[in-house]
């Protein structure tokens, strides 16, 4: 069985329900266990029952460690600090083997099983951005992404990852400081300072806005593929990042940061299925816990809705021109 843990708030709960559902479709064995960062989130997902999910309450996972410097820290930087310590608190809490940390906003497209594989006698497995040359951030913001980092529950993994933690809670920022910068910048080094690493050559895995420039992608007897442009390799999509996705207000959403772009390949094969998982995670939202979700993330549902009619039409008819301003297209708005 494949264990996973993430966490997410309120906000991102359509996003990570998303991801939970792709992984019943993909992963016949797996449990997730989700480290619900707010009252409001802990209680819907407690009332769904999920049956492959186990609900961790702040109060639960938070230890001394953590609260000490929780006040020094902003939203966001306490998410980072938080990820590398939700891994250790699942192997150590519930006895696992091994645990995967995966952030809310994917979605899977194939079974990981074949990156857990990959791995063979290691003991942690990373993922690299693979950027597209143009957008190369490496430097700033790291050649790893935290997004899907497996460790398992062996000395050479667990001295990996107490290193990983102690750094995060010493230090932990959204800023660039002494070669630095959140939890992601420590993962440079990985390779060199510990035998037991293994980086992802699966090229399905880690695929994301700041990426995806390189590929092109088809549906296959059923199966998402991409194809690398600069050599004609073949692979199965298993995840893709949807980084920087946003709800916006007028019925739009943004699908990634504007620096990035996106073609009607792109948009068609993973972002439609995206705005599809969304609209549907919405719905069991609002038909399940109703009265428990703030209203405005419950209302998210009757404009995504509307947003993907529109969406869906255009795309499938091949309107680019029409529909989108040369701005509005390069950015991967949708209005």
């Amino acid at each position: 069985m494949l264990k996973f843990c993430t966490l997410f708030n309120t906000t991102y709960l359509s996003r990570g329900l998303a991801m939970y559902r792709s992984l019943e479709q993909y992963c016949p064995d797996f449990h997730l266990y989700i480290f619900a960062f707010d009252s409001h989130c802990y209680e819907a997902l407690t009332n769904m029952a999920l049956p492959k999910a186990s609900i961790i309450s702040l109060q639960e996972f938070e230890n001394e460690a953590l609260l000490a410097v929780k006040p020094m820290r902003t939203e966001q930087e306490y998410c980072w600090t938080s990820a590398c310590c939700t891994i250790k608190h699942c192997i150590e809490n519930f006895k696992l083997d091994h645990c995967t940390y995966v952030d809310a906003d994917l979605l899977f497209f194939s079974n990981p099983q074949v990156l857990i594989d990959e791995m063979g006698d290691k003991s942690v497995l990373i993922t690299e951005h693979r950027y597209t040359p143009c957008y190369d951030q490496s430097g700033p913001s790291g050649i790893y992404c935290v997004q899907f980092v497996t460790f398992k529950n062996t000395d050479e993994g667990m001295e990996v990852l107490n290193w990983w933690v102690s750094a995060c809670l010493e230090w932990c920022f959204s800023k660039i400081e002494d070669g630095k910068f959140g939890d992601q910048k420590y993962l440079d080094d990985w390779t060199t300072r510990f035998p037991c690493v293994h980086v992802c050559q699966h090229l399905g895995a880690g695929v994301a806005p700041w990426n995806v420039q390189q590929y092109a992608f088809k549906l296959k007897s059923g199966k998402s593929q991409g194809k690398a442009l600069t050599n004609d390799l073949d692979f199965d999509l298993v995840f893709y990042h949807y980084h920087g996705f946003r709800y916006s207000a007028k019925s739009s959403y943004m699908l990634a940061p504007a620096i990035y772009r996106l073609d009607r390949n792109q948009i068609k094969h993973l972002y439609k299925p995206y705005v599809r998982a969304l609209s549907i995670a919405e719905k069991q939202i609002k038909t399940t816990v109703k009265g428990v979700i703030p209203y405005q993330v419950g209302n998210e549902l009757a404009w995504v809705n509307q947003v993907l009619g529109r969406f869906l039409v255009f795309t499938l008819r091949g309107y680019y021109k029409n529909f989108y301003t040369k701005r509005s297209f390069q950015y991967g708005f949708i209005y």
